[in-house]
């Protein structure tokens, strides 16, 4: 069984709690499926300081996991992800994080907050 299997019910659970802290220790993981994992979950934590705990998540070197930060940044509206999720929209050198970033850009200039 791999280890993301043994985490995912425990990153849910930090999500639904709000613990914003357990996540972003599990944030730092070698592992890119746990940092995706992790990342998706921010998307139930609709604070600034979650925004902020995304912002490595988006600079992060695992395509899937920066796919997965700006699809929560434009969830919980971090308008100051805004710039990092624009850069990976038009710059990331993978299509599809640029693809899944321009959504995720446009959502967020859309939102207003």
């Amino acid at each position: 069984m791999a280890r993301i299997d043994s985490l995912r019910g425990k990153i849910a659970k930090l999500a639904a709690k709000g613990k914003l802290d357990g996540l972003v220790k599990l944030a730092g993981d070698q592992d890119e499926d746990v940092r995706t994992e992790v990342a998706i979950a921010m998307a139930n934590i609709p604070t600034y300081d979650c925004g902020m705990a995304l912002i490595p998540l988006l600079r992060d070197a695992s395509p899937m996991v920066r796919a997965a930060a700006a699809t929560s940044a434009a969830e919980i509206g971090a308008k100051h992800c805004e710039e990092y999720v624009k850069k990976l929209a038009f710059a990331d050198a993978d299509p599809n994080v640029r693809n899944i970033a321009k959504a995720a850009f446009d959502r967020l200039k859309t939102n207003v907050v």
